[in-house]
């Protein structure tokens, strides 16, 4: 995505990231980036996410645990708080209706 793509970009994410986590349940931040890269987000780097996983942590959206790991290290695992259930739905509502509509105009569907 590019420069003119960032403000969109910034509004969608957190909407993407929560689902993610809402379909997956329990996930590693890293397998967040791998889903976000596979469904089109090609240009998705971590520098993007781990910030954006701080905010939604620090508004309460998503909760973080620290587990063991086989591999290395201890890796931070994440999930959806029922405040991010009701923003994720919320997010939802309001997408659905802005792309009806720039749809509808982009299709030059207009009445």
């Amino acid at each position: 995505m590019g420069n003119n793509n960032s403000q969109l970009l910034k509004g969608c994410l957190e909407g993407c990231v929560l689902k993610i986590i809402e379909i997956k349940g329990e996930i590693y931040g890293y397998d967040i980036l791998k889903t976000l890269k596979e469904n089109g987000f090609t240009t998705m780097t971590e520098g993007t996410l781990y910030p954006l996983y701080n905010r939604l942590q620090k508004k309460g959206m998503i909760s973080a645990v620290m587990k063991k790991s086989a591999l290395g290290p201890a890796r931070k695992y994440y999930s959806l708080t029922a405040d991010g259930r009701e923003m994720l739905n919320r997010f939802c509502e309001s997408w659905n209706h802005m792309s009806t509509i720039v749809n509808q105009i982009l299709n030059r569907h207009l009445s």
